[in-house]
């Protein structure tokens, strides 16, 4: 099959509350999964693997929360092939479970001790159980992509016989290339009749590519996470593979990608997990640009160094300044504040920031707008924030706590939060009145250590992020962590505060 054989919309089944939360050191409450599954149901996912309800009661207490809601998407959830697995599905209110077991000879073998025969005559009852129960079932050969290939078909078509709605594929071990994936898709669908799935794992970087060869060879639905989360390397990114489906091969879906940044940002906050910086896609670096030759491009025609618009995603384009920035790039970073500097001014800028970055340092955006103001012998801007007091509770026994006053527009504020520390206490309380405020939350926060001692240097640096998509950064450094952690926070929202000013036409003092 080619690409232009490619008509139907293929299916986005989600796995990123049950393969996801398997990620190491991840868990998230039954409240979590149901705000995560509404999520993905308005994203436009066609089914939700909502949890294994098998594993625990908090597990089926979420997966009936996310059933009661009545979303358009699908709700599945894992099972075993054994009847206390199906019967804790069916106690679940699940109406559509995707049961499993392994079929490869080192999983019979050293995990579950049994014969092909044994297997199949598992995978037959559970299927047999399901369904006279009422159940969609959809059946996976665990670890298919490492199975014997003609005990796998004798399996696929034994369960497809039985009465299986759907087959799965897994590359439990992402072991497979997408010229296999191709073949493997190609015989499962003619052996069985059934549409066909594939989990593909990313532990060689092609779950992605895989999947999308299982769609080329006639499979229509792809298991996905959000971000990619999931067991060891991970699983195909939902994020990726649809915009690959979408803009390299034309393969239609449901999602509307316009909520991808959204969604996974929704998710990386509550799993606790991190996106790298170049994370395709969704990646705070995937839009950033900082070379000079690339950002003269990108002012040009953004098609130069951009294949899609970070609009399609819900980005937004930016440019970081630095060692590699030239003096496009610079001075389009100043006009997005405002600020207007001539050849030369512009040219002192330019070498004043590249001399800080050749030290080894990143150049903030306050650092710049700084570097700005000195070359141009600016006063400084007028804050709109300003720190009128903050003070700090904490102790061995007693939990952090922070309150904190700010004079906003000449109005003051005052906000109180808890916190794992008196800095995450005090930077919850200055987010609370600036989300509020101007729908300002914090990115990033990185704390480096300048001199040694108990009284040492402390650098500070944070990110924060508004409703539009814009990222500011800023850098304090003092002895007093809480401090620096503080005044950093407040001056990345003074320069985020004044590009929004700039963006709506408003007027700068």
């Amino acid at each position: 099959m080619t690409t232009s054989d490619i008509k139907k919309k293929i299916r986005i089944f989600d796995t990123t509350l049950r393969d996801g939360e398997q990620t190491p050191g991840v868990t998230v409450s039954p409240d979590q999964k149901l705000e995560i599954a509404m999520k993905l149901d308005e994203l436009g996912v066609d089914t939700i693997e909502a949890g294994f309800p098998v594993v625990s009661p908090g597990e089926v207490e979420a997966i009936r929360k996310i059933m009661k809601q009545g979303l358009k998407a699908e709700i599945c959830g894992l099972a075993r092939t054994t009847q206390n697995d199906i019967d804790v599905a069916l106690k679940s209110d699940l109406k559509y479970i995707h049961t499993f077991i392994a079929t490869s000879d080192i999983h019979l073998q050293y995990k579950l001790k049994m014969t092909r025969e044994q297997v199949l005559e598992k995978a037959i009852y559970a299927v047999e159980y399901a369904k006279k129960h009422g159940l969609v079932v959809e059946f996976s050969a665990e670890d298919a992509t490492r199975s014997d290939i003609q005990f796998l078909n004798k399996i696929f078509k034994s369960v497809a016989e039985t009465g299986a709605d759907r087959i799965d594929i897994p590359d439990t071990v992402g072991y497979s290339t997408p010229q296999y994936m191709s073949r493997l898709v190609s015989e499962v669908a003619d052996v069985t009749g059934l549409p066909v799935s594939v989990h593909c794992h990313n532990d060689f970087g092609l779950a992605v590519a895989n999947s999308i060869a299982g769609f080329q060879a006639g499979a229509s639905c792809a298991h996905v996470t959000i971000n990619g989360l999931g067991e060891r390397a991970g699983n195909a990114a939902l994020e990726e593979l649809v915009m690959a489906c979408q803009c390299l091969y034309q393969i239609p879906h449901n999602i509307i990608t316009e909520q991808l940044y959204d969604v996974s940002k929704f998710v990386s906050s509550a799993m606790g997990i991190i996106v790298q910086p170049n994370k395709a896609i969704i990646g705070e670096n995937a839009f950033g640009h900082e070379s000079g030759i690339h950002t003269h491009g990108i002012i040009n025609n953004p098609l130069t160094y951009e294949p899609i618009s970070p609009e399609l995603v819900g980005r937004k384009r930016w440019m970081q300044a630095g060692k590699h920035a030239g003096a496009h790039g610079i001075k389009a970073i100043l006009d997005e504040f405002g600020i207007t500097a001539s050849d030369l001014q512009l040219k002192e800028i330019v070498e004043k920031q590249k001399s800080i970055a050749d030290g080894g340092k990143s150049i903030t955006t306050s650092d710049l707008l700084s570097i700005a103001s000195e070359v141009l012998k600016n006063k400084k801007f007028d804050e709109n924030f300003k720190l009128n007091d903050f003070h700090i509770v904490t102790g061995l026994h007693i939990i952090p706590t922070a309150v904190v006053k700010l004079n906003i527009h000449g109005k003051d504020f005052i906000a109180s939060e808890t916190g794992v520390g008196p800095v995450d206490s005090a930077l919850k309380a200055i987010q609370t009145i600036a989300h509020g405020i101007a729908n300002i939350k914090i990115r990033e926060y990185k704390l480096d250590s300048i001199t040694g001692g108990s009284d040492a240097l402390a650098e500070v640096s944070v990110k924060v992020e508004d409703k539009e998509g814009n990222i500011i950064s800023a850098r304090k450094s003092g002895e007093d962590i809480v401090v620096a952690s503080v005044q950093a926070m407040i001056d990345a929202i003074n320069k985020t505060m004044l590009k929004k000013m700039i963006q709506s036409g408003e007027p700068t003092k």
